[in-house]
């Protein structure tokens, strides 16, 4: 313990921004070590100075800022207030500072922000007398207390808007910029006694109280509810606290020379190059991000200040060029002087993500391994989405800006607790808001889309949905939203109610009543071989689409198969590029037509009965194979043998039940209907997926392994004479034990050996084994004796090793345990390293070290997962298997696997 303390007393917790860059993301959050990055490349910075991720570690932990924080502050101030020639709140000439968050992974609008730190009574009289504009100092003055009230003292924001806009009713006004120094005055003086009333205490008049309150402030909004629930949706670790950001004040509300703005140094909804972003005059930052008054397009500060956008263009070509990657910048213009406040690697769309990659591999910035680094998995599933179908008849009754690509449907809904409440029953729902705020996140999680009347690309809603993934229009002005009466009027006077069901083009930004119907998605198309890269937008896409997923697959290691049942999905996992078939699950094979043939075989008292039903059955699963078989011709194709309890394939036990007693009542039973009761009767298991299943039929129905086994290898004989290229692989199910794997090959191996003799043909087959119990995965060694390779069942051996039944406690208290932080994903979403995948770890070094050519693959949910995608590489997996459309997205992982692995080795 003394040892810590030791520590902690000798630790650094301030840093002006000339001490640090931007490889101390960890140390001084994302915000802090890019306002240290360009303060070194010589651009416009407003001194300041950052208070590191480990004092707010401190802080949590104890309760309490570390001892030697204030000291270290005070030092950092005094620089700062002798730079700036002025003392923080001085009644004269105050130097204002603003306080706010910086985490290492950016979370818009997540954590707390105060400006104008170091007003009061006294000193706003000074600066208005300073700046010569009483106005301004009473408006930043108004704003701060709203700020701190609500942020700090825990205000209801709602009571500073209401009086805000009672202010502006009762001067028959409609922006705040058309309130005067007189308004301000009043309108402060009522925000101090709504201060009083709901915190119980006074606005702080001390500047350093100020301060000290604020910094706290940030430092425990780290762990609010929303920024909570904004971590665990973008699986950012909870334990890397927040910097905080002491910056001395420029000010963008002094006149219509000053004003605030966000740039991209490329468009963030497309990728394309050009003049992106938004201005505000006479604004400060806050208003921009909120989205309460409408902005300008970036290109039009060009005819407002042509030296700040002349110098504002030059330092974004700087930015981009330094960081090799698309910018996002938030500037402030102070009486034509230019600041830079932040910049950092943008958030950015998916099909900007593709775009933005390939044109810096074009503009010799990144190479090809660098540009696979910049886009991912959950990028690529979301180009492959259907789109609006641009023929159809749709009734447009609006428009706004295209915020977040996607093609959105759902009922409408104006409030952010009706979203979730609707969701959580099923329903799809289009949020719909003036403006987002931090509070709606959990609405906007829970929709499919955002439609907001007000903002920009720069918005709040615009910022969070692009990072999420979420469809997002904005800034559709012609659309008035009432929240209150739950409605939206067009200009054309149509009433939306809520549940009215809408539509929204994120990439267009229409807006439409009804549902609007969609078609496949050209990447899709692509992907499928109906579509090629062109000259036009979508063609465009595809073209950089098909560049990164080129050099993907020529640097992976893991080979991607699919898990597919019948010819027709083979076949689309073929398009899809997938080199083989990793799941073939059998029992698809007996459901439909054929479920009376398995209730013969289940129902035979004898071997002759079971024997004939097994003779029926075999025909059609031999024809299921041929299909199979052609369809990955010279590739292989995992066949898994029958799984699943035998009571799946019988009628549900009550239906049944009712059946016969009311036939018995009638005195005209079925006598195979009550042969079927009695069976379902003896086949009924409390736990059934731990029960007679898998391997443990094989050697309980006799014949039944013995059938399938025919099956495949007279079909792999039948498509071998034909001139093909048969590479069927037999997988054996739920082995816990190399006792079963040998009873089952043995009887395995006896039948391809006479349908080898029967039709002259040789058949390399191999035998092996799903590894889905722990205790498989524990004796992989003595496994291996009998396999030749393994497959790991990730569903089944993630429901053994926790102890969870899938279809129960997902709906049950998975929920709970997401918002607990239990979990920060499901482990049946992506793997569990430290249990489930510790014991694949094992089995794979186990499995080797008998049999060191032994093929291992996954078969599990999982194998189409990105980041378990990452693990199976890394513990050296041979390939991972998956759904047909979750292909390329595994093929994009593997390859992204392969660069970062190398990367860094390379290191």
């Amino acid at each position: 313990m003394s040892e810590d303390k030791d520590l902690q007393h000798t630790q650094k917790f301030v840093y002006d921004f000339t001490e640090g860059n931007r490889d101390l993301k960890d140390l001084l959050g994302g915000k802090g070590a890019n306002l240290a990055e360009m303060t070194n490349l010589g651009l416009p910075v407003p001194p300041g100075f950052t208070i590191t991720t480990e004092a707010c570690k401190v802080y949590l932990d104890s309760g309490d800022e570390p001892a030697e924080l204030r000291d270290e502050v005070t030092a950092h101030l005094d620089t700062l207030q002798q730079t700036m020639g002025k003392k923080l709140g001085q009644a004269d000439d105050p130097l204002l500072v603003s306080v706010r968050s910086g985490a290492k992974f950016s979370m818009p609008g997540m954590m707390d922000t105060v400006l104008n730190i170091g007003l009061s009574d006294a000193s706003v009289t000074g600066l208005a007398k300073q700046s010569g504009d009483e106005r301004f100092a009473w408006d930043s003055y108004r704003r701060l207390i709203q700020m701190f009230g609500k942020t700090v003292l825990g205000v209801d924001g709602e009571l500073f808007e209401e009086a805000l806009d009672a202010a502006k009713a009762a001067k028959k006004v409609t922006v705040d910029t058309d309130l005067d120094a007189s308004d301000l005055k009043k309108l402060v003086k009522h925000f101090k006694k709504i201060v009083k009333a709901e915190a119980g205490r006074d606005f702080p008049q001390d500047p350093r109280e100020q301060m000290d309150l604020a910094i706290c402030s940030v430092f425990e909004s780290w762990n609010t509810d929303r920024a909570k629930l904004y971590r665990r949706q973008e699986r950012i670790p909870g334990d890397l606290g927040t910097a905080v950001n002491i910056c001395s004040m420029v000010f963008g509300n002094l006149g219509p020379d000053s004003g605030t703005g966000v740039a991209f140094t490329r468009d963030p909804a497309s990728g394309h190059q050009g003049v992106y972003g938004d201005y505000l005059q006479n604004a400060q930052g806050e208003d921009v991000v909120a989205g309460i008054r409408n902005t300008v397009a970036l290109a039009e500060l060009e005819s407002i200040d042509k030296k700040s956008y002349d110098q504002l263009m030059g330092i974004m070509e700087t930015l981009e060029t330094h960081y090799k990657d698309l910018c996002d910048i938030e500037f402030t213009i102070e009486r034509g002087q230019l600041w830079m406040l932040q910049t950092r690697v943008g958030k950015r769309t998916a099909g900007a993500a593709f775009r933005i990659a390939t044109q810096l591999v074009d503009q010799g910035l990144i190479d090809e391994a660098e540009a696979l680094q910049r886009v991912n998995g959950a990028q690529l599933a979301q180009l492959m989405f259907p789109r609006f179908d641009e023929s159809a008849t749709s009734d447009l009754i609006g428009r706004g800006i295209a915020a977040s690509p996607g093609a959105a449907v759902g009922k409408a809904v104006f409030d952010s607790y009706t979203a979730v409440k609707w969701s959580r029953s099923g329903e799809k729902v289009i949020l719909i808001r003036r403006e987002t705020n931090p509070d709606d996140l959990d609405g906007m999680i829970a929709s499919e889309g955002i439609l907001t009347s007000r903002g920009g690309k720069t918005s709040h809603a615009a910022v969070v949905a692009r990072g999420m993934g979420k469809t997002c229009v904005c800034g559709a002005e012609e659309l008035e939203v009432d929240t209150k009466r739950r409605r939206m009027t067009t200009q054309a006077g149509t009433v939306i109610e809520e549940g009215d069901v809408v539509s929204i083009d994120g990439s267009t930004g229409k807006v439409y009543l009804g549902e609007v119907p969609v078609v496949p998605s050209p990447v899709v198309e692509y992907f499928e071989g109906r579509m090629h890269a062109g000259a036009d937008d979508a063609d465009e896409l595809v073209g950089a689409v098909h560049r990164v997923m080129a050099y993907a697959d020529r640097v992976r290691r893991l080979r991607v198969r699919a898990n597919a049942d019948n010819a027709e999905d083979a076949l689309r996992a073929r398009r899809f590029g997938a080199q083989g078939i990793g799941l073939c699950r059998t029992e698809h094979m007996f459901l439909g037509e054929r479920r009376e043939m398995v209730e013969r075989l289940i129902l035979a008292d004898t071997d002759d009965e079971r024997e004939t039903a097994l003779s029926a059955l075999l025909p059609l699963q031999k024809k299921d194979f041929v299909e199979l078989f052609e369809a990955m011709d010279g590739l292989p194709v995992t066949v898994r043998l029958l799984d699943p309890p035998l009571h799946e394939f019988l009628p549900d036990i009550t239906e049944l039940s009712v059946r016969v007693a009311l036939a018995e009542s009638r005195k005209d039973a079925n006598e195979n209907d009550l042969r079927l009761l009695q069976a379902v009767h003896k086949l009924h298991e409390q736990n059934p997926m731990l029960g007679l299943r898998g391997v443990r039929l094989g050697l309980v129905i006799p014949g039944l392994f013995a059938m399938q086994v025919r099956a495949i290898a007279e079909a792999a004989a039948e498509r071998k004479n034909a001139k093909g290229d048969p590479r069927a692989e037999i997988m054996i199910p739920l082995v816990g034990t190399v006792q079963e794997l040998e009873i089952v090959r043995e009887e395995a191996d006896a039948v391809i050996a006479e349908v080898e003799a029967a039709t002259g043909t040789e058949l390399k087959l191999t035998i092996g084994t799903m590894i889905e119990l722990p205790r498989a995965a524990l004796t992989a060694g003595q496994i291996a004796e009998a396999a030749q390779f393994f497959s790991f069942g990730t569903n089944d051996l993630t429901q053994t090793v926790w102890g969870f039944s899938r279809d129960d406690v997902e709906a049950s208290f998975f929920t709970a345990y997401l918002e607990k932080g239990i979990f920060g994903v499901s482990p049946f979403e992506t793997i569990d390293k430290d249990g489930v995948g510790s014991l694949v770890r094992s089995a794979v070094a186990a499995g080797r070290a008998t049999r060191p050519d032994l093929k291992l693959g996954v078969c599990g949910e999982h194998g189409g997962d990105p980041e378990s995608v990452h693990f199976f590489h890394e513990v050296g997996l041979d390939y991972v298997s998956c759904s047909p459309f979750r292909i390329p997205v595994a093929r994009l992982e593997a390859g992204r696997a392969a660069a970062e692995s190398k990367g860094s080795d390379s290191r």
